[in-house]
């Protein structure tokens, strides 16, 4: 990544922790913000998904196999481990990335996207930062919002398992 793009990143990153996070105390749902440099995140994850979590690439469309995951279950951050998604706001959007209609309270900031010229709606893990992927107003009822997922950037948890305990 170079300067500009680090700067950026980072100045986004900021703003994005200042508007969503809620005091450290994750008092009336806020989540507490998990600080690693990008570094710490690099050793713990498999490069896709430290790209896709921490620089905000793409993983290509149709290669992710939580876009076909059907089970009960819960989609938690492939970084932290928080709870961002239930199976039941899951739906096949078509787009080749898991997509769901709603996510889980507190757990996903957004902030706006100009990378391909035009503004979009990012969104990312609300306790690590984590670029998830982006929000369109295209999804299905009752919200009419399509959170359009990179796969690589979740981990699926069926409904009998226990959830992982959140990274520290």
């Amino acid at each position: 990544m170079d300067r500009r793009r680090s700067l950026k990143w980072l100045c986004g990153f900021s703003a994005l922790q200042l508007v969503n996070a809620g005091p450290a105390g994750a008092k009336d749902g806020a989540v507490p913000a998990l600080r690693k440099s990008k570094a710490e995140w690099a050793a713990l994850l498999p490069p896709l998904a430290y790209r896709v979590l921490f620089e905000e690439d793409t993983e290509r469309a149709g290669t992710s196999p939580l876009n076909l995951e059907k089970r009960d279950g819960t989609f938690v951050c492939a970084a932290c481990s928080l709870p961002l998604f239930d199976s039941s706001r899951k739906y096949e959007s078509g787009t080749g990335w898991p997509s769901f209609w709603e996510p889980l309270a507190a757990a996903v900031a957004t902030r706006t996207d100009y990378k391909l010229i035009f503004p979009r709606t990012e969104y990312h893990c609300m306790r690590c930062g984590g670029h998830q992927g982006h929000l369109f107003n295209d999804g299905p009822r009752p919200t009419g919002k399509r959170y359009c997922n990179n796969g690589v950037a979740l981990r699926f948890v069926p409904r009998a398992e226990k959830l992982p305990e959140v990274r520290t």
